[in-house]
């Protein structure tokens, strides 16, 4: 009986050992490795796909989307979308209600003061490959005239998109009709100040919170219903940072920048908030008592595992030499 005691060892501490990587969840650091990707400008975490975030080029030859591994950095699909003419300044990536993506096509920093910008809804392709989806192109005009802006958010509850322009000395945050029109143009008017230069934003899969990062810095907000409440400064690392994701649990922020090889960062969520739940669609709920998603719970998980199988291969070995 030694074999099969040998063989169920071995199965039951493989099964005890084979936990989720935090990586594999896209709560880790990594390195974006596609050459063509030289301008990652926004960051999307995927809900279909488990470590997947999609990621843009400011200005590219055409209207493409890349789904980077965040386990290996690589690219493991490219997005050509269709139906949208050709893109000027793409600047930000959203995931909306329903696995809707939502491109933002809102740079304008050459001082060119584009009379309109355009906001892109595409469905997140169910199988990851190389393929064309067809988008809805929305018109989009500001209230006030004509803004730059890199930062665009979508509501993960209410599917309600926002833009935040791009001021040095703090911007706005503008706030869409209820429902975006296809066929007219979609005026976007400010509910609240930003007391940042805003380079990328994004909300926490649950959308308590609003965070907002720039260069230098970056503020997390109690959303508070569009009535933003300072909670705290945000860290980020050194360069030409673009873009901000939540990981798809919310126990994570993942913070990109432009550039050949570009690195995107992980840092703890602000709050400890951003957890997401069951009705959000963005994700699982995996926090630990210790702060959540973090190593630390998997090692404790993996031990806990060990001893089970160990004792359940003992007492067998035990009940074998009874009988």
């Amino acid at each position: 009986m030694r074999r099969p005691l040998a063989i169920l060892a071995g199965v039951l501490l493989t099964g005890a050992l084979t936990l989720p990587a935090s990586a594999a969840d896209g709560n880790e650091d990594f390195t974006i490795k596609d050459p063509r990707i030289t301008e990652s400008s926004g960051l999307a975490a995927s809900r279909q796909h488990p470590g997947i975030y999609w990621t843009h080029n400011d200005q590219d030859e055409g209207a493409y989307l890349y789904a980077v591994d965040s386990s290996t950095g690589e690219t493991v699909a490219t997005i050509t979308m269709t139906g949208v003419g050709t893109p000027r300044d793409v600047e930000a990536i959203s995931m909306g209600p329903d696995n809707q993506l939502y491109v933002g096509d809102i740079g304008d920093n050459d001082g060119v003061e584009w009379p309109y910008v355009w906001v892109y809804r595409l469905p997140e392709p169910k199988t990851l490959k190389d393929q064309s989806v067809r988008a809805t192109q929305y018109v989009v005009k500001y209230s006030d005239g004509t803004r730059d802006a890199e930062s665009l958010v979508v509501h993960p509850k209410t599917g309600r998109v926002y833009i935040i322009d791009k001021q040095e000395d703090g911007g706005h945050l503008y706030e869409s009709p209820a429902e975006l029109s296809p066929s007219g143009t979609n005026v976007f008017k400010p509910v609240a100040p930003v007391d940042l230069w805003a380079t990328d934003a994004a909300f926490s899969p649950d959308g308590k919170t609003l965070a907002v990062r720039g260069y230098f810095g970056g503020i997390a907000y109690d959303w508070n219903g569009g009535r933003l409440k300072r909670l705290e400064r945000i860290s980020v690392p050194l360069g030409q940072g673009e873009s901000i994701s939540y990981s798809p649990d919310g126990t994570k922020i993942m913070l990109g920048s432009e550039g050949a090889g570009s690195a995107v960062v992980a840092k703890d969520a602000p709050g400890g908030s951003g957890s997401s739940d069951s009705s959000s669609g963005s994700g699982s709920s995996a926090s630990s008592d210790d702060g959540g998603g973090g190593m630390g719970g998997d090692i404790k998980v993996g031990a806990v595992a060990v001893v089970v199988a160990c004792v359940v291969v003992f007492g067998l070995r035990r009940l074998l030499r009874r009988g």
